[in-house]
């Protein structure tokens, strides 16, 4: 909505850690995303005292869930108990933005439980964005990566046998961000497609976002790693009107009662399952 959009442009106007690059600029930590990996990263750098920047096309995105909206289930779930223990954000979010907490395989032992909360996907956005710029020692920056700086090590000048370091960012507009250590949480932007069905694709690491390209190259030609494929299988949106409701087992729309929350910090959840 007009209303969501004027909150989030406001943020990025308004967010006095949006780190400005018209001169040279430098970071401890370079994080380059802004998915789940990428907020967790950044903020557990900063978390530790690195002056940490973290770099993403749109503060917007930042948190955004686009696929599954929901934390955890079988594995996934304490996978994201066990970020919560190393004082994580996502188990603190989700606690704040879901709106149904369900332990799945309680028929079987505990070892196997998967703990997962469905999501509102707003709030869950609005959630992490706040933690993120509110985290001491990160700064944002509003912008694509195109490459990496690459330097050889000490005094080298180059050639066989000589030992190279990641040293900083190249942005879009050709600026430079100087860092100790690069992160690239970049999800499915690396030279991403979309796929519907079995013959529309499209190019982009997200609906309504653009692939990256020169960061691709740069760790295909440059640093000559080979890069490889996955796919998300997001499933498929059902037609409710295809599904007959007569024979499906009826499941609880509240989960488990009371909810359990992901975080050990919490004793319950931020919201009122009603």
């Amino acid at each position: 909505s007009g209303m969501r959009v004027g909150m989030w442009r406001g943020l990025a106007v308004n967010c006095s850690r949006l780190l400005s690059t018209s001169s040279s600029a430098h970071a401890d930590v370079i994080v380059i995303g802004g998915g789940h990996a990428g907020c967790e990263a950044a903020a557990a750098a900063a978390r530790v005292g690195a002056a940490t920047t973290l770099v993403t096309h749109k503060l917007e995105t930042i948190g955004v869930m686009s696929c599954n909206p929901s934390i955890g289930g079988i594995g996934k779930g304490s996978l994201v108990k066990e970020v919560d223990a190393m004082d994580g954000l996502m188990g603190r979010v989700i606690d704040r933005s879901g709106v149904q907490f369900r332990t799945l395989n309680q028929s079987r032992g505990p070892a196997v439980h998967g703990p997962r909360a469905q999501a509102d996907r707003v709030l869950y956005r609005e959630n992490m964005f706040s933690e993120i710029k509110t985290q001491e020692n990160l700064s944002l920056i509003e912008a694509g990566v195109d490459d990496l700086v690459v330097e050889p090590v000490g005094d080298a000048k180059g050639g066989e046998g000589v030992r190279y370091r990641v040293s900083g960012v190249v942005l879009e507009d050709g600026k430079i961000v100087r860092g100790g250590q690069v992160v690239i949480a970049s999800g499915t932007f690396l030279r991403g497609n979309i796929l519907i069905g079995p013959t529309i694709r499209q190019i982009g690491g997200r609906r309504g976002d653009g692939a990256a390209f020169g960061l691709s190259s740069t760790l295909m030609e440059k640093l000559e790693l080979k890069l490889g494929r996955l796919i998300t299988g997001t499933p498929p949106r059902l037609l409710k009107s295809s599904i007959n409701y007569d024979h499906p087992e009826v499941q609880s729309s509240h989960g488990d009662d009371p909810p359990k929350p992901f975080s050990f910090l919490n004793l319950d959840i931020g919201i009122d399952p009603s």
